[in-house]
């Protein structure tokens, strides 16, 4: 069963590719986070049915590649790169190391998951997560398409958030990781009309909802690093006014 749903979100971020080289782009953006749901069951599943092997973590892993990692960048590609050229052929070669940089951040990001993953607290991650990355290109594009965003500017920021995502991935930046919040048990009333109206906002406007948690989630990142600089400072300093 893990697997099936491994493969189910490999499908996912295939389809992605192909709705995106169809210019189907919202299907596209929707694809990437079915994929995220799915990834998020297959460990759970793996856990509850003491199904977990090394198999099934590196299949694991290359199907992240594919539905976080390249489907992300072809769908940022197939959505900006081309109109890009059409303003200037420099501005269309950035689009497209963009687009690269942010394939081989994900493949950096996976590497260092899997290379850290017996030695790290569960509770932080080190990055930008690759399906959160993810999700916030294919948030952005999906609502860039439905706005029908166009000129220099609204491309030029579609890449600015694909190569900041991609930064963030292979950055040392802590994310908190969510793993130590257990679904079996009870849940506080108030967490629970939380997560009802976020389905609700959700269901009336989803590239938005998405684009604002995943956006929210990326900055929490550099903002948590901040805070703590400021936190561990010395307090007090030396006066040398005299």
């Amino acid at each position: 069963m893990p697997n099936l749903l491994t493969t189910a979100a490999l499908f996912a971020g295939f389809y992605s590719i192909v709705a995106a080289v169809d210019g189907n782009f919202d299907k596209a953006g929707a694809a990437i986070f079915i994929a995220m749901v799915l990834d998020g069951l297959d460990g759970r599943v793996a856990r509850l049915t003491n199904t977990s092997t090394q198999f099934g973590k590196e299949y694991d892993s290359l199907s992240d590649m594919v539905s976080f990692g390249l489907a992300p960048a072809v769908v940022v590609y197939e959505w900006g790169v081309a109109r890009l050229t059409e303003w200037n052929v420099v501005w269309g070669r950035v689009g497209w190391l963009v687009a690269f940089l942010f394939v081989v951040a994900a493949a950096l990001r996976l590497a260092r998951f899997n290379a850290q993953a017996t030695g790290t607290s569960k509770r932080f991650f080190v990055g930008l997560p690759s399906p959160s990355a993810a999700a916030l290109v294919a948030a952005f594009v999906w609502l860039s398409s439905e706005l029908e965003l166009a000129g220099l500017g609204g491309l030029a920021l579609a890449f600015a958030v694909t190569a900041a995502a991609a930064v963030l991935m292979v950055s040392r930046f802590r994310y908190y990781s969510f793993k130590e919040v257990n679904l079996g048990s009870r849940i506080p009333f108030t967490y629970l009309i939380g997560i009802v109206l976020i389905f609700i906002l959700i269901a009336l406007d989803p590239p938005v909802v998405f684009l604002v948690l995943f956006g929210t989630y990326a900055a929490s990142g550099p903002i948590y690093w901040l805070w703590r600089r400021r936190a561990l400072r010395p307090a007090g300093g030396t006066d040398n006014d005299g």
